[in-house]
C-alpha cells in the first residue's frame, strides 16, 4: 500500500503509573505511536476538555497527523496495542480510561469494516476532536460531506438558528 495519512485522536483522564498525569500519558503515547513504525507528522498541543458521559474527570485531548504504508485494520491494530501497553482495559463506554485513540480520518477516504470505520462516527459533533484536527489540518475535508474541519468546527460552535434562546 502507498504512504497515506491518518488523523488521529488521543484522549486521557487517568494517571498512569510510570508516566504521570494525562497529559503526559498523551506525550508519551505520542512517542510510542512512531516507535511503532507509525510516523508522526504533526502534533497538536495538549488541551484539557470536560468529560462526555459518566467518565467524571476532565480530559487531556490532543491530535496527531501520521503517515505510514500500513492500511486502516494495521493502524487500528497498532493503536489498540499501544492502549493496551499503556494499561487500557476493555471496561464501559466512556469511563476513565488511562487512553483512548482513535482513526478519525484517512486520506484514502472512507473505511469500513466490523470495528473500524472512517470517518470516525462522532467526530463532527465533538470539539475535543475538532480543536486540535483544526489546529493541524483546517483544510481536511471530510469524505462524507465535504466540509473542510474548519467549516465543521465553526457549526459546531454556532448554535443552531431554530433552537430557543
Amino acid at each position: 500500500m502507498p504512504q497515506t495519512s491518518y488523523a488521529i485522536g488521543l484522549g486521557s483522564n487517568r494517571r498512569h503509573g510510570r508516566y504521570g498525569s494525562p497529559r503526559h500519558v498523551l506525550a508519551a503515547a505520542i512517542e510510542e505511536i512512531d516507535r511503532q513504525g507509525i510516523k508522526v507528522e504533526q502534533r497538536s498541543r495538549i488541551r484539557v476538555t470536560p468529560a462526555l458521559g459518566p467518565a467524571g474527570r476532565r480530559f487531556a485531548n490532543a491530535a496527531v497527523i501520521v503517515a505510514t504504508e500500513l492500511g486502516p485494520a494495521e493502524v487500528l491494530q497498532r493503536l489498540k496495542d499501544v492502549e493496551r501497553a499503556f494499561g487500557r482495559r476493555r471496561g464501559r463506554r466512556w469511563g476513565p480510561r488511562v487512553l483512548d485513540m482513535d482513526i478519525i480520518l484517512w486520506s484514502g477516504g472512507c473505511w469500513a469494516q466490523p470495528g473500524l470505520v472512517i470517518p470516525h462516527l462522532e467526530f463532527r459533533e465533538r470539539a475535543f476532536v475538532l480543536q486540535p484536527l483544526d489546529e493541524l489540518a483546517p483544510d481536511w475535508r471530510d469524505p462524507i460531506t465535504g466540509t473542510t474541519i474548519r467549516q465543521l468546527l465553526y457549526h459546531h460552535a454556532r448554535p443552531h438558528p431554530l433552537a430557543p434562546r
